[in-house]
């Protein structure tokens, strides 16, 4: 993965991914003349010929392990409700807290047949030989440096680090630094040596001409908890976390509650899929993952304010909620992702600063 600032990288705005959409299989051949099915194939067409000869299958299966979704998480809620009501697949929503990291953890014990990850996980070392690849049918419309080659792994949403602030106490901010004007009680998603968005908002306040410069991150909040103004996020006015958790916050409070996506610290990421190599129902992981990349997945995704990583064919297509599309935090160029060297040394400085500095 590599930082970007191109065109395709700006699809994770209101619309994410490129090139040409797929269509489904919908052949009229009888069973008989098509091969067996093999639940473990590497794209619909070759395990199942038909859309319809997989969700039989999966049918079969009767249910579907997912981990690490909470159902308030990007509308994850809906999107699980109405994949077992339209195929009348039970679903077992297992440990909707876990982080990335415990889902890899416990995959042997608890046996998820799919996982939802955020992309520096994926591609560690721990992922190895742990993914079954394949291939949704929006395949081509994903960017490539969102997805792996094999179809271990792929993006389905994305957003942007942003900054949510009670409008009745402060000003919008236009850069993190602002957070350090009085009256900012300012708190992050949780613990950035242990809670991705909490890291992800300290990388974004480091943010320097696209390029992440940890010690500038670490000495904002530092400088805030020495002036007291480094808190909860019950006590906050101005919390730091993915736009899609402000953007739903806003829309339930919207005389209390704004975001902002800052000019100069535009830092983005995506949640890539996966489908367990030891999926205990390996047919019905295939079923939720084309599920979660057609155009109602997609759309019920950003319905809860993520981005939609196949959001730009979509969007040609027509296909795409575009009244939604516009309540997403607006931001002024595209996103800059971090790679995992980059990522690597932050962390690295952030488990050897962090609590020296910030405690």
């Amino acid at each position: 993965m590599t930082v970007r600032t191109c065109a395709a990288a700006a699809a994770i705005l209101a619309s994410a991914g490129c090139g040409a959409s797929s269509t489904e299989s919908t052949s009229p051949q009888s069973d008989k003349t098509l091969p067996p099915v093999n639940v473990q194939a590497g794209s619909m067409k070759d395990g199942f010929a038909t859309k319809e000869r997989l969700v039989e299958a999966a049918k079969r299966e009767g249910q579907l392990n997912v981990i690490a979704l909470p159902r308030e998480w990007v509308n994850f809620g809906e999107l699980i409700d109405t994949f077992a009501d339209k195929y009348d697949i039970k679903v077992n929503e297992l440990e909707p807290g876990a982080s990335s990291k415990r889902e890899l953890d416990a995959a042997a014990q608890l046996k998820p047949d799919v996982f939802d990850l955020t992309m520096d996980v994926a591609v560690t070392g721990a992922a190895a030989g742990k993914f079954a690849p394949y291939k949704v049918q929006g395949w081509q419309d994903l960017p490539d440096d969102v997805k792996d080659p094999s179809g271990a792994w792929y993006a389905a949403y994305g957003g942007y680090m942003s900054i949510g602030y009670d409008p009745r106490e402060v000003k919008a901010p236009a850069t993190f630094a602002d957070l350090l004007k009085p009256g900012h009680r300012v708190a992050l998603d949780g613990d950035p040596l242990r809670s991705a968005a909490a890291f992800d908002g300290v990388m974004a306040a480091s943010m320097r001409s696209g390029t992440p410069q940890p010690e500038q991150g670490v000495a904002l909040f530092a400088k805030l908890k020495r002036e007291g103004r480094l808190t909860d996020p019950a006590k906050a006015n101005v919390i730091v976390a993915w736009d899609h958790l402000n953007a739903a916050r806003s829309a339930a409070q919207p005389e209390a509650w704004k975001v902002t996506i800052p000019r100069d610290a535009q830092l983005g990421d995506y949640h890539v899929q996966a489908i367990n190599k030891a999926a205990p129902h390996p047919a019905a992981a295939r079923l939720w993952q084309e599920f979660l990349f057609s155009d109602e997945g997609q759309n019920l995704l950003q319905k809860g304010y993520a981005r939609p990583a196949r959001g730009e064919a979509m969007l040609m297509k027509g296909t795409l909620d575009t009244e939604q599309a516009g309540k997403l935090p607006k931001a002024s160029g595209p996103p800059v992702l971090m790679t995992i060297p980059q990522a690597d040394a932050a962390k690295a400085y952030l488990k050897k600063e962090w609590t020296k500095s910030v405690g």
